[in-house]
């Protein structure tokens, strides 16, 4: 039975080895490294020395394991997720020998080999737990600061999709505290009705006003909840699409507007107009069938003096929309008397597609007040009778900010589609595209712009809200707009005059376009503001569950075009990073306005993409990799093909972290504390299996944070199924609580007219994924007094 047990390990030692050996020659002919080939050619000597029941098997494996643990920390150092794909395959090798030594040796040996498996089974042991830890954490504190917040709107209320105007997602409150948030309870649930389908996703942060929260589903059904009690005041139901509400491609509201409520008019006996009541105060819906939809706040009724019957139809002047390719996702922005309306436009299906216009309308009567048409900036009012707006010109589908007191809102803009080819564009297409571009508020004309990403060919668009702030220096403060991007660069702009407060220099990067493209010769990088997991990828920074795996995403990187984040798109497969998800995304950043410090999260996940002639679509898309997808951009040379870099295991190939989060002093410009964020649990593993485990890898996340002035940040969009609450100091998870599905939303806080502080969060399932979807609104508080 000896004699069969070391035979069989010595066979494993070879199949092992030869897949090593074969697989290192490939990867040594691409330039890669030589270590796979030399361990798998040591390692088929060990297996046929095992066979033969050669005692010196074991020294050969021992050093074959003495030369992976230096050859591991020479790539990686001690970063814990390097080690364990360069590690863990050995160890699992010594334990085996380990149990089979006894046939082996004699004597002594024998014990001696006991004591070697049980010193590798606690080292084991050890790193198994170890996983359960977060790792590759950064902590560089700062002194503590107690500044005066410059938001307007501090008091109580939640009144703008960021809370107030300047998107900082910050709460002057100081109730619920890193010492008593640990005892944070749900105060109520509430259930909407609507659990997001195929396509849709639950994203919504609720609006908070006067003690009622306004929240939609993404079907766009409004509802009013009662603050304190989690019971339904009103709601409203705009009926989309006929009420079929399946299928479609991009289901989702994340927000509503508000508009200030106005004193009701005077009779000429003194006494108020009971019927000028209505509508004093109103919530505005931009629905998926492309509508602008006033509701009375207090009673949901529709708001019949707004546009015609209540409703302003969003499709004027647009021309031919195909279904579903225009679909205002985003809230609506509410200023001065004007409602501000974007939209997302669906990328990369023809070079004919819906004008991304920015539209402002007044906000009692829903006439139009003016129109941002990029290719037509003199006409700022409907298009003449037969035109439309410009097609196909950059969209802004997330969220705006402004600043009253400057006359300005900051737009965020999207690349003209299709994304990954811009041989059409105009000069006005690529002067805006990607960009922050500010508007007048009262006229809707340019009045400064800055541009992230120089003529876009990676769906680079900015897609986070921009940030306002003003940062103390020593001769005052600087009106600053801090603006995220997908590509991990931070740029903090003066936002009266778009000039860098921090500073970006133009760096050259590659050229090599397909002919029919061209590509910019220099990008800009904010150097004066540190970047978040924007480092390039390296042949060392590849990942996989095993040594086999690891192997297998390194001979996919060598394969692959890469030369840095603007590698051009081209026929030849190439490796996008950070990929077109980010870097930051659409749920922006959280300022703690008193402490100066920027929270934010980011994605790290490799993509990989390829131009594919028009006429080989079909062909090309019937042998799609599992995650790959194909869109035509017809009217174009080329179709594009595109999905994650993974292993054949189904696991990201880039190293983990795969998300974190982090805090940047605004004042330093340095990062304070960065940590990943999230665990496996929740998520689907190879062969459809869930993962029971909370593994601290750190996992691509969506939507927000929130800071309080008490010293927490509160964030729920990960993969598994929880609300937690960081240490804003130190970064240090305070609290988790269990969600009966995941969050795709960001959460958001007020103080109940009873004095109780309450966080909320919309529960409707994690970000893509189509398990375990519900349709839950979660409150949290302190335990009420008694």
């Amino acid at each position: 039975m000896k004699k069969l047990a070391v035979q069989a390990l010595g066979l494993f030692h070879f199949l092992v080895g030869l897949v090593l050996l074969v697989g290192g020659a490939y990867l040594i002919r691409l330039d890669g490294s030589a270590f796979y080939f030399c361990a798998g050619l040591a390692l088929c000597v060990t297996g046929a020395l095992f066979a033969r029941r050669k005692p010196v098997a074991l020294a050969v494996l021992a050093a074959i394991a003495i030369a992976t643990v230096l050859w591991s920390v020479w790539e990686v150092g001690f970063d814990f997720w390097g080690l364990v794909p360069r590690l863990s395959w050995i160890l699992v090798l010594c334990i085996l020998a380990s149990l089979v030594a006894p046939g082996l040796l004699q004597g002594r040996g024998k014990r001696a080999s006991a004591a070697v498996c049980l010193v590798l089974v606690l080292f084991s042991a050890v790193g198994l737990l170890q996983m359960f830890e977060p790792h590759g954490q950064i902590l560089d504190p700062v002194a503590e600061r107690n500044l005066t917040p410059t938001s307007p709107g501090q008091g109580n209320q939640w009144t703008h999709y960021g809370k107030n105007s300047f998107g900082t997602r910050y709460v002057d409150a100081q109730q619920i505290t890193p010492a008593n948030v640990k005892d944070l309870e749900v105060a109520w649930t509430f259930r909407t009705g609507h659990v997001a389908g195929p396509g849709a996703e639950d994203q919504n942060t609720p609006l908070q006003i006067d003690g009622t929260l306004y929240a939609c589903t993404p079907y766009n059904k409004v509802i009013a909840i009662d603050g304190e009690t989690g019971a339904e005041k009103w709601s409203f139901d705009p009926d989309i699409f006929g009420g079929n509400n399946t299928n479609r491609s991009r289901n989702r509201c994340r927000g509503l507007a508000y508009v200030q409520a106005e004193p009701a008019p005077v009779a000429s006996n003194g006494s108020a107009e009971p019927a000028a009541a209505l509508c004093r105060a109103r919530i505005v819906l931009s629905t998926l069938d492309s509508r602008l939809i006033q509701l009375d706040a207090a009673t949901g009724q529709v708001c019949t003096t707004f546009g015609k019957n209540g409703e302003v139809d969003l499709t004027i002047g647009m021309g031919h929309i195909e279904p579903y390719f225009y679909l205002p996702t985003s809230a609506p922005t509410v200023m001065r008397g004007k409602i501000i309306v974007g939209g997302w436009v669906w990328d990369n299906r023809s070079v004919d597609e819906p004008s991304g216009v920015v539209r402002a309308y007044d906000a009692m009567t829903g006439d139009l007040a003016w129109a941002w048409d990029l290719g037509n900036p003199d006409n700022s009012s409907y298009p003449e009778p037969g035109k439309t707006y410009t097609r196909t010109t950059p969209n802004v589908w997330s969220t705006p900010s402004f600043d009253d007191a400057l006359g300005l809102i900051y737009l965020p803009t999207g690349n003209q589609t299709p994304d990954y080819w811009g041989g059409q564009r105009s000069p006005e297409s690529e002067a805006h595209s990607s960009s922050v571009v500010a508007l007048d508020i009262q006229t809707g004309k340019v009045r400064w712009k800055f541009q992230t990403t120089h003529h876009d060919l990676w769906d680079y668009d900015v897609s986070s809200q921009p940030l306002l702030y003003d940062i103390p220096t020593e001769t005052g403060t600087v009106p600053a707009l801090i603006q995220l991007t997908k590509r991990g660069q931070i740029f903090v702009l003066n936002r009266q005059t778009g000039e860098p407060v921090t500073e970006v220099v133009e760096r050259p990067v590659p050229g090599g376009a397909d002919p029919s493209d061209w590509t910019a010769p220099t990008q800009p990088y904010s150097v004066g503001m540190p970047a978040v997991g924007a480092e390039p990828l390296t042949e060392k920074r590849m990942w996989g569950a095993s040594i086999i795996d690891q192997m297998l995403c390194r001979i996919e990187f060598k394969r692959l075009r890469y030369e840095g984040e603007f590698t051009p798109p081209s026929t030849v497969e190439s490796l996008q990073y950070p990929g077109n998800f980010g870097g930051f995304n659409w749920g922006s950043g959280a300022i703690d306005e008193r402490r100066a410090i920027l929270y934010a999260t980011d994605i790290r996940m490799a993509q990989r993409y390829q131009l594919v002639p028009s006429a080989d679509f079909d062909a090309v898309s019937r042998k799609l990799r599992t995650g790959e997808s194909m869109a035509r951009q017809a009217g174009t040379p080329f179709a594009i093909k595109q999905g994650p870099l993974m292993s054949p295991l189904g696991i990201p190939c880039n190293q983990p972290p795969f998300g974190t989060m982090t805090a940047i002093d605004l004042v330093g410009k340095k990062i304070v504390w960065q940590r990943p964020i999230g665990t496996i649990k929740d998520s689907a593993l190879p062969g459809g299996f869930v993962s029971p485990l909370p593994v601290a890898i750190g996992m691509p996340p969506m939507a927000g944070p929130v800071a309080t002035a008490s010293g927490l940040v509160f964030f729920a969009g990960t993969q598994d199924y929880y609300l937690r609450a960081f240490d804003s100091k130190t970064g240090e998870e305070v609290w988790k609580s269990r969600l009966p599905v995941g969050s795709n939303a960001t959460p958001m806080s007020y103080t109940a007219p009873s004095g109780r502080q309450f966080i909320v969060i919309n529960a409707g399932g994690a970000a893509r994924s189509p398990r375990d979807r519900g349709d839950y609104i979660i409150a949290y508080a302190l335990p009420a007094a008694r």
